[in-house]
């Protein structure tokens, strides 16, 4: 079998080309960037420079006429946009290979948060306060969101921060403190066939982001409430649901949903869920057997840049950094088997802190949100 990944400098592609390539299948590696560490894996057979999905034509034309020409079974893609745009126009790709993706209309509620806070809400799910005019804001903090995509994040304090921040194309909500909680799930036309749970152990940014270091979890409101969400959307493919765990009355509140992999993905292989093959086998095949139970209390970090990056950012954590370099119950994404892409990985990061330290972004890159107690 050839699968083809796209987006081969993420981590979670190297997470997925390393899956499927230990379990003997031809990984075709794609991506916009040049040097790209899944490029790296001695799993990656081939690998194909493509332009940036951001350019939705030309990618598409490219990724077409590229699969006209090569058999490729199934088409796995990896980030935001190639999953966005190629559920977009899948009709055409169906033509070419079989692809886990979801259709456009459930695609387009769960990447708007505006749409998918509302289609939450009128399921009972619960959301932070959403904010539909700068004039109703009478308690800071408040989180300023683009309104598509992850990372767009800024953490507002007062009217005056507020009032030279652009507002347009963004969502406006409270600020919710607590625990950062995944519920990830492979669905085959509305019916779920994997799940997995993680909480956040360290994140970066260190006031809210993606894990650095996390734990499998098992909880049976996280798991209903995601199964909910994404039932409700009739969800084909793979999703992540995040939420929050306020600790104000210790309920989760939903922060997003993205209809892609997610950067902790080898946390969920390790604990037994193996979503990159479940999600091939199922577009090869039609369906899988539900993988529904998992190991809880697998912890698994990733050192470069993402954990390097939080010890840099909260000194006080620099211990647990070094630690869990000797301490073999936690796992990281290190594998000695397959080294190129994590020494790629340390000097990237490198170059990384660098750019950081010169902007004075490095440790709080979203700002700060001031709780009043």
């Amino acid at each position: 079998m050839k699968v083809f990944i796209t987006d081969a400098d993420f981590k979670h592609a190297l997470s997925a080309l390393r899956s499927l390539g230990k379990k003997g299948i031809y990984v075709i590696a794609g991506s916009s960037v040049k040097h790209s560490q899944s490029f790296y894996s001695k799993y990656c057979k081939e690998k194909v420079i493509y332009p940036m999905p951001r350019n939705e034509n030309a990618f598409v034309r490219f990724m077409l006429e590229y699969l006209k020409n090569n058999k490729i079974d199934v088409l796995l893609p990896i980030g935001y946009l190639a999953t966005t745009t190629i559920s977009k126009y899948q009709d055409e790709f169906r033509k070419y290979t079989k692809l886990p993706v979801a259709g456009e209309d459930s695609i387009r509620i769960a990447c708007n948060k505006d749409k998918t806070m509302e289609f939450a809400e009128k399921l009972g799910v619960k959301i932070p306060k959403i904010y539909k005019r700068v004039e109703e804001i009478r308690v800071f903090p408040v989180v300023v969101k683009g309104i598509r995509e992850s990372g767009n994040v800024r953490y507002v304090n007062s009217a005056e921060e507020l009032s030279v921040i652009k507002t347009d194309e963004c969502i406006l909500q409270e600020y919710v403190p607590g625990e950062g909680y995944g519920f990830f799930s492979l669905f085959n036309m509305g019916e779920a066939r994997a799940i997995f749970m993680h909480k956040r152990t360290r994140e970066y940014p260190i006031t809210g982001g993606p894990s650095t270091a996390a734990e499998s979890v098992y909880d049976n409101e996280l798991k209903d409430t995601g199964l909910k969400l994404l039932k409700a959307l009739n969800w084909h493919g793979i999703a992540m649901v995040e939420f929050k765990k306020d600790i104000k009355d210790g309920t989760f509140k939903l922060m997003e949903i993205n209809p892609k992999f997610w950067g902790s993905l080898d946390l969920a292989i390790a604990a037994g869920v193996d979503f990159p093959y479940l999600a091939v086998k199922m577009a090869a095949e039609g369906d899988v057997v539900p993988v529904f139970n998992y190991d809880v209390g697998v912890k698994y970090r990733w050192p470069f840049p993402d954990d390097a990056l939080h010890a840099l950012a909260k000194p006080s954590s620099i211990k647990f950094f070094v630690r869990d370099f000797f301490n073999k119950r936690v796992k990281s994404n290190i594998w000695v088997s397959d080294i190129k892409p994590n020494l790629f990985q340390f000097f990237t990061t490198i170059y990384k802190i660098i750019s950081l330290v010169k902007n004075r972004l490095l440790k709080y890159p979203h700002g700060i949100p001031k709780l009043k107690i």
